[in-house]
């Protein structure tokens, strides 16, 4: 399987050679670490401890936070080279993208200096795993419906709920909490608490089969009077929720730097398997449908990372703004599974095995459309602003 790359500076002006050495770095740890596992892990349904500690080791997670919590201090172009680059492998079992780009970042923002030093270095070892819980049974894209509570009881908050679809839920070592530490308020009663592995009544449900992502364990959460120390509050009392809006704009921006790398890399998949399969003695690539289709699809991707690329300009800038980053989710994912769809249609049969990239993409994209906000939640979004 082979990926067309871009030459730095040329296509993607946003990029330069530090960027593309470090894109090199990814590809070949990819190839070496995670391709080599991933369909045992997908068997197992989540990713071995040890992918982990050899990413940390590589020094490819939590590389945006400081070097003295244990990253590399870069900015987050290098996040969307790591994105990007698990994605044009189809390597959607390491959730190392949320442990580095969203729990790690609310550590970064919101914790205390005590709180940093403890947590992070370890997190940029690949030696604790981080989650965050929000989803529960009753409550998806409304974070102001959640039930999970944390009532305050001298020096710790006792935790009382049940979270599900938890990303890295299986192999957490720690997972900030949204709760509700006074439920009369609303979302102004909510709050973020970090709960680790060990704790007396926090257990793990079952790993949730899935139709796609199926490497990437993800579960259910349960809490029964856990007693977490009021130490482990993240930020302050009932901001939770402002800190959640606060963060969705680049967890939306995540989402789509994978949409538009993984519809380019379904062309690419295709573009290789047509010119090399062969029907009524031609290519299929001959065919004149199959190479105008290839062009509508090639140009929708390129289109889509024109747009992504400028908003990733303005996250560097501390300039994107929630609505635009609706946008980006929005016609992305959308963009992303119209082309999957064409690209397997042209494999014919072969789109359906698991053996090609191109069947797991299908199965991993359509849940592009929902997490991080449903896209119909983006339309609601990006509505208020007209």
């Amino acid at each position: 399987m082979t990926v067309e790359t871009l030459p730095a500076g040329a296509e993607r002006p946003l990029f330069d050679s530090d960027h593309e050495q470090f894109r090199d770095t990814v590809r070949k740890f990819v190839e070496r670490e995670i391709m080599p596992h991933h369909e045992a892990w997908e068997e197992q349904g989540y990713v071995d401890r040890s992918a982990w500690l050899a990413a940390g080791a590589a020094g490819l997670l939590c590389v945006t936070m400081p070097e003295e919590y244990g990253g590399a201090g870069v900015d987050r172009r290098y996040s969307a080279v790591l994105i990007e680059e698990f994605a044009r492998a189809a390597a959607s079992g390491p959730g190392f993208s949320l442990h580095s780009e969203i729990v790690a970042n609310y550590l970064l923002r919101y914790a205390n200096e005590e709180q940093k030093r403890r947590w992070l270095p370890p997190m940029a070892r690949g030696e604790r795993i981080g989650a965050i819980a929000m989803t529960e049974p009753g409550a998806g894209s409304d974070l102001q419906a959640i039930r999970t509570t944390a009532r305050r009881d001298g020096d710790h908050y006792v935790l009382n709920g049940s979270k599900t679809y938890i990303t890295n839920g299986y192999n957490s070592d720690l997972v900030i909490v949204v709760v509700k530490t006074d439920p009369a308020k609303g979302a102004k009663g909510t709050s973020l608490v970090v709960v680790e592995e060990g704790t007396p009544g926090f257990s793990k449900g079952r790993r949730l089969k899935k139709l796609g992502l199926k490497a990437q364990d993800t579960s259910e959460l349960f809490f029964d009077e856990v007693r977490v120390p009021a130490a482990n509050l993240l930020g302050k009392e009932g901001e939770g929720f402002i800190y959640l809006m606060q963060e969705l704009p680049w967890e939306r921006m995540m989402i789509a730097l994978r949409a538009v790398a993984t519809a380019e890399a379904a062309v690419d998949w295709t573009l290789e398997f047509v010119r090399n399969r062969k029907a009524f003695g031609k290519t299929v690539f001959d065919f004149q449908t199959t190479r105008f289709k290839l062009a509508e699809l090639k140009t929708k991707a390129r289109v889509g990372r024109s747009f992504i690329d400028d908003c990733l300009g303005r996250v560097l800038e501390n300039k994107l703004d929630p609505t635009t980053a609706a946008m980006a989710k929005l016609w992305s994912t959308d963009m992303q599974c119209e082309v999957i769809d064409e690209c397997l249609q042209l494999h014919g049969g072969s789109g359906f095995m698991l053996e090609y990239p191109i069947a797991r993409a299908y199965a991993d994209a359509r849940v592009q459309r929902i997490y991080g906000g449903t896209n119909e939640i983006m339309k609601e979004v990006i509505s208020r602003s007209l």
